[in-house]
């Protein structure tokens, strides 16, 4: 059964629940660890949504998709290629992508989340996804230009970790299979990207094992995916939003 799990605030208090039609149940202890279901339901209109988890750390993929690495002419990679946003990146449903002081392009990539469930330690493939608690939307902003203007060190935490640089949500969808999940992003009322989870080169699975091999991943720790075709850049005043279908869209104001 699918469910779709949020965090929110209503009268000043962060809770979190499964959204049941246009209500919040409210769930009582850890989202991830034996979540209780209360009595207690908020009208979702009255709940201000924010992004669903908080990882300990986001590792984000490099070059994990076939098509995306045919058209720069990059050759599948034997093992997942990643790096790391940092927490400061992380931004709620709804809020403001803050354009950096420095100038250059800056552009979106659609991508998927996993959320994982339960510590994870040199997990086999075949048991890996027994770890993910489920998938989010998210959007992995780069500050393009500042990615390779040193031609002695490729500078992907700067140009990845801008405040803002990473919003997450709207929800956590439960029960999906992330094979059978399609990324839409949509800049300024225009589809940009719409490319299937299973043209990835390592799947969920895979990512899940292999990253768990590298470094032990805790519960509400995430991994992104990694995009496809379509990414591209976004001028001031701008309105993304990030589309999985089964999952929910992720919208956010450039500014």
């Amino acid at each position: 059964m699918v469910q779709h799990w949020v965090r929110f605030n209503h009268s000043g208090e962060v809770r979190f629940g499964t959204l049941d039609g246009d209500r919040i149940r409210v769930h009582a202890g850890d989202m991830f660890n034996h979540p209780t279901p209360t009595s207690n339901y908020v009208d979702v209109r009255e709940a201000k949504l924010l992004a669903p988890v908080l990882p300990g750390k986001a590792v984000a993929l490099w070059n994990n998709f076939h098509a995306l690495g045919k058209k720069i002419g990059q050759p599948a990679p034997a093992e997942p290629l990643y790096f790391i946003k940092p927490s400061n990146t992380y931004l709620d449903p709804e809020e403001t992508i803050r354009k950096p002081q420095q100038e250059g392009k800056v552009v979106f990539e659609g991508e998927l989340g996993i959320v994982i469930g339960k510590r994870a330690t040199c997990v086999s493939e075949d048991a890996a996804l027994s770890y993910v608690f489920g998938y989010t939307c998210l959007n992995d902003v780069t500050h393009a230009d500042i990615l390779n203007r040193d031609p002695s060190f490729a500078q992907w935490t700067r140009s990845k970790g801008f405040d803002t640089f990473c919003p997450i949500g709207p929800v956590i969808a439960t029960g999906l299979d992330p094979a059978t999940l399609t990324v839409r992003t949509v800049l300024n009322g225009d589809v940009r990207q719409d490319y299937p989870i299973s043209d990835m080169v390592f799947s969920a699975a895979q990512l899940v094992s292999r990253i768990s091999h590298d470094m032990t991943l805790e519960p509400g720790d995430m991994i992104l995916c990694g995009t496809s075709v379509g990414v591209g850049s976004m001028k001031p005043g701008s309105t993304i939003e990030i589309d999985i279908a089964g999952i929910g869209k992720l919208v956010n104001r450039f500014e």
